[in-house]
């Protein structure tokens, strides 16, 4: 997939696999094709070039609304409805599965929020909210922008177990995460980006042997290897 700007290339023939059931990791620093790419796939950007595949066939617009649930990054949807309203319009409009919905709000701590006004939460708050509706929502697979973006520490590491629950339920789940340690923590695979290119795509091992055999020392954890691959 590539995407122009006019003399700008904001994605350069990127292309990648992403598995069932598996939480793949999109890996990049601030300003490296990530949130462009996931718009891409999402339909939300007519890429330049390229195609998007789903069991080897291009995926359709109608499919893809059937396929893929994109959650944007930094958006605050409905600031006026309560959180349970919010929930319930998942489930009701957006064909969310409603028995998931106990569970979600259980993992994410939603509880106490489910009265509030979206507009009056705080960013942390927020971002559980969006999660909350995007573990709600029916289709496959899950893009999620930067899900961890706005928690504290402890709230990653919540946020990070309920989606790798999630995960195992049979949701594939396509995170965009720029701190690379809760990219580590959580993803079975890895996809390197940097500059709009992908420079590496696999598990932690597959990607340390890679840069092994460019002849960077690395230690084999994730920081040292994507700075060896970029």
């Amino acid at each position: 997939m590539t995407k122009r700007y006019g003399q700008l290339t904001a994605l350069n023939d990127v292309g990648f696999s992403i598995r069932p059931g598996e939480i793949l990791g999109l890996i990049g620093p601030n300003g490296s094709g990530k949130t462009t790419l996931f718009e891409c796939i999402a339909g939300v950007l007519a890429p330049t070039a390229g195609a998007l595949l789903f069991q080897d066939r291009p995926l359709s617009p109608h499919s893809r609304r059937r396929t893929l649930f994109y959650l944007p990054d930094a958006v605050a949807p409905w600031p006026a409805q309560s959180v349970r309203w919010a929930l319930d319009f998942a489930i009701g409009f957006l064909g969310g599965r409603s028995d998931r919905l106990d569970g979600v709000i259980e993992r994410l701590a939603l509880a106490p929020l489910l009265p509030n006004a979206i507009g009056t939460l705080s960013k942390g708050q927020r971002k559980r909210v969006l999660l909350a509706i995007g573990l709600l929502a029916a289709q496959p697979v899950l893009l999620a922008d930067e899900p961890f973006e706005g928690l504290d520490l402890r709230q990653s590491r919540d946020v990070a177990a309920a989606l790798r629950d999630h995960a195992l339920s049979g949701r594939t789940l396509f995170l965009s995460i720029h701190q690379i340690a809760d990219a580590a923590r959580i993803c079975d695979r890895f996809v390197l980006l940097s500059g709009g290119r992908v420079c590496g795509e696999g598990t932690l091992a597959e990607l340390t042997a890679l840069a092994r055999a460019s002849n960077a020392a690395t230690a084999g954890n994730l920081e040292e290897v994507f700075l060896a691959l970029t």
